[in-house]
């Protein structure tokens, strides 16, 4: 097998003093199978090179080549970890413990991913254990985005020599708040650069999906998906029903959705939650996670104008999102599994991505 690289990247293209603090570009490698590159600034997957059927290292994630693309960037998320709260918080506000918080609006009339500047738009402090794991952390000061507590919050990348990365999030809080960590990454299987996904196909391990409003709000209760352009239970095509005159694919503008991920009990044990295959190149990915949704996204607002590395272009529908999760506005939704976290308690959530041909 050919040496691998960083498709041009180079470490000092990320190295800058944002809000007094040093970004920097960590390499991870493992012993048998893959490479990866994280910046600590958004504490996000920059390339992950994986093997495909012909032996050749593909990077299948999107991003920039430099830490001021990322600065200045229509798209805040690319690989990114999204806190204090992944997904949409209606309206932009919550009550907790009879008082009401009140977030940035920068989704429309929702709070989308913690905010204007959430967890992607800070510098993590990094520490690299090991070839194969990189440890960030970052306090996240009380009401910082408007969000209640001290959140003290650690992200742990590894490289497991299964072809696996390992991504386990903690927090703990000196108040009590809300969380609900992800990773934001946008896979192109067949390639980063390449125009589609269209052709991959898909499994996810969900019965039910949760329908959403015109707004991408839940509307409550999860929905069945037989019968739907979101049955995935038998692999599929991404693309097959994606233009389909479906209220929900009209309201995602394409899939942006959070499906319930079947479990067989209410532990937060590792089970999986979805694959998907890439005819082009032969690589397959899983995701297995203790999380209990986890949101299908289609790349439905590139548009073009998203130029990455190697300056290819990122079209509409060019990567997809597997990104496990709490359900969307679950503050909002007293039946959904909770996203408090109280004083003394240890947030833990792990999520592996795991890699064959």
């Amino acid at each position: 097998m050919k040496t691998k690289k960083l498709d041009g990247l180079k470490k000092e293209d990320f190295e800058k003093i944002v809000d007094d603090k040093s970004v920097q570009l960590f390499i991870l490698t493992s012993r048998n199978g893959i490479e990866m590159s994280v910046t600590n600034y958004g504490a996000r997957i920059v390339s992950l090179n994986v093997p495909d059927k012909k032996s050749k290292w593909i990077d299948i994630v999107l991003g920039k080549k430099n830490i001021n693309d990322y600065l200045n960037d229509q798209e805040p998320y690319f690989g990114a970890t999204c806190g204090r709260t992944a997904n949409r918080i209606a309206n932009g506000n919550f009550i907790l413990n009879d008082k009401k918080y009140n977030l940035a609006v920068n989704n429309g009339i929702n709070n989308l991913h913690g905010g204007i500047k959430g967890f992607h738009a800070v510098v993590w402090d990094a520490y690299q254990q090991d070839a194969q794991t990189l440890e960030l952390t970052y306090l996240s000061k009380d009401g910082e985005e408007g969000f209640p507590g001290n959140l003290k919050v650690k992200v742990i990348y590894k490289l497991i020599n299964t072809n696996t990365v390992e991504i386990t999030y903690e927090a703990i809080t000196d108040k009590t708040t809300i969380l609900n960590l992800t990773n934001h990454s946008y896979f192109n299987l067949s390639g980063e650069g390449n125009p589609s996904i269209d052709n991959h196909k898909l499994h996810i391990n969900a019965d039910t999906f949760l329908p959403i409003n015109d707004v991408s709000i839940p509307l409550g209760k999860p929905e069945k998906v037989s019968d739907t352009p979101f049955d995935f239970r038998l692999m599929n095509t991404i693309g097959k029903h994606i233009e389909e005159n479906h209220i929900q694919l009209i309201y995602g503008n394409g899939y942006d959705h959070n499906f319930i991920i079947n479990r067989v009990d209410n532990d937060n044990n590792l089970v999986y939650a979805a694959k998907v295959l890439s005819p082009d190149t032969g690589i397959t990915m899983e995701v297995y996670t203790t999380e209990p949704g986890i949101q299908f996204y289609t790349g439905n607002y590139l548009d073009g104008s998203f130029i990455g590395k190697n300056g290819h272009i990122y079209p509409k529908r060019s990567a997809f999102c597997l990104e496990t999760q709490h359900y969307p506005d679950s503050i909002h939704f007293p039946e959904y599994p909770p996203v408090i976290l109280l004083p003394n308690e240890v947030f833990l959530s792990k999520t592996e991505y795991r890699f064959t041909i």
